[in-house]
């Protein structure tokens, strides 16, 4: 019915919640920049958002993804493609995810946290997935337990480090020119982690309830390194969806989190400060410092499951309260700081050397006319995957709970034996 376009490369972030961002971001900017010859497709919820005039912006409805997915040569994401998409033979699917070297358990390394659901949703993408971008043998090491994946991975580095490991002076005016700042302020971003998805814990993290105290973080920045400091607040992209910003009126607070692209900001920035963001290990290729709030680390832990570092050894100061912040910022060694920071890339063999989006591109170049097979999910279905959709638009309009289950039907309704919530899921459809 519809043949696969091998110029056609569909890209999507966060299942279209972000606009043009993240790794995809930096893939699709390299190739627009070598006017190589290929389709852009950029699947998005919110079609105001601005993107380059060489990307086509399609509505990431279920019957455009289904079609546009269908006819791509290329899937590229950065996170997991849910359970209506299958692949087709000759397809091939680069998953780029949203962090690398991190501190948050995922997948398998959650225990028992992690859901019977949950489970199902990540096997049923990395089972698709061709390759995984790495930027390193710590990121390597971690997959076959955080993305149930024991495929292929690209040493690359992570295409959205490029902007920060080639960071120029013209990256750092530009931000304060964007923000009408003086050309000599300072700036630190602050981006606290998501906290959605648990069971235990209600807190979400609207910036409002933390009690991290602007200035007594600005003053403690000003005594140590001098200059007129602002903070730069960086929620996640889900509160974003939500609308959960901040309140705060303090003058020196600015809001970011509405920037489509975090790391056109951060190359700008001269300290970054966060509780369990992942961004922690991006911010540190550019060596500025970088530090550690998190007032709920015990509690966090024991909802979220043990985390992959020991917080209390890596090079950024950690703190917990006000006090620590004010203290350990002061106390802030750059000598020592570099030092561990080497150690620390060099333990995880870490690669970020600006051209992570660069040597993505050579392997695209590559897949394109390629001629063996990628791999598929299973070869009942080798249909296309316009079937799974219209089936899942049914069953997401008339039908929440079956959504949910259907993918464990085969296209001749029979049940595939799967048991969910201790019941076998041909009880629950009925």
């Amino acid at each position: 019915m519809f043949s696969i376009n091998k110029k056609k490369i569909v890209f999507c972030c966060i299942e279209g919640t972000t606009g043009y961002t993240c790794n995809p971001k930096y893939i699709a900017e390299e190739l627009i920049r070598q006017k190589a010859d290929y389709e852009l497709v950029w699947l998005v919820n919110d079609t105001s958002k601005k993107f380059p005039k060489e990307i086509k912006v399609v509505r990431n409805t279920l019957w455009n993804r289904a079609y546009q997915l269908t006819t791509a040569r290329i899937w590229i994401d950065n996170s997991r493609k849910q359970l209506e998409a299958r692949k087709r033979k000759g397809q091939v699917y680069i998953q780029t995810w949203h962090a690398k070297l991190g501190f948050k358990p995922t997948c398998l390394d959650r225990g028992a946290a992690f859901s019977k659901i949950a489970y199902l949703v990540s096997k049923h993408d990395s089972d698709m997935i061709d390759y995984v971008l790495s930027n390193s043998k710590w990121y390597d090491d971690t997959l076959s337990t955080g993305m149930i994946y024991n495929g292929p991975t690209l040493r690359t580095g992570s295409p959205r480090c490029d902007i920060l490991v080639n960071r120029t002076e013209a990256d750092i005016l530009r931000v304060r020119n964007q923000f009408g700042l003086e050309k000599d302020a300072k700036i630190i971003m602050y981006a606290p982690t998501f906290r959605g998805g648990s069971q235990s814990i209600k807190r979400t993290i609207n910036v409002d309830d933390t009690s991290l105290d602007y200035d007594v973080l600005i003053n403690a920045l000003e005594k140590r390194f001098g200059g007129k400091w602002y903070v730069f607040l960086r929620l996640h992209p889900q509160l974003v969806a939500r609308n959960m910003l901040s309140n705060d009126k303090n003058e020196r607070l600015i809001d970011v989190s509405k920037v489509d692209d975090m790391y056109e900001i951060l190359a700008g920035c001269d300290a970054f400060i966060t509780d369990y963001s992942s961004a922690a290990f991006d911010a540190a290729v550019m060596k500025i410092p970088v530090f550690i709030y998190a007032d709920d680390y015990e509690s966090y832990e024991k909802e979220r499951g043990s985390l992959l570092w020991n917080m209390k050894k890596l090079p950024f100061p950690m703190m917990q309260n006000n006090e620590e912040l004010k203290d350990k910022i002061q106390a802030f060694d750059d000598e020592v700081y570099q030092m561990e920071l080497e150690q620390l890339f060099a333990k995880t063999e870490m690669v970020e050397d600006g051209m992570a989006s660069k040597n993505v591109i050579s392997i695209i170049q590559k897949e394109r006319f390629r001629k063996t097979e990628a791999k598929v999910l299973s070869e009942r279905y080798d249909y296309l995957i316009v079937w799974g959709v219209a089936r899942h638009e049914f069953c997401e309009r008339y039908n929440p709970f079956m959504y949910k289950l259907d993918y464990l039907i085969d296209k001749n309704e029979k049940c595939v034996g799967e048991i969910y919530g201790g019941m076998e899921v041909k009880k629950l459809i009925k």
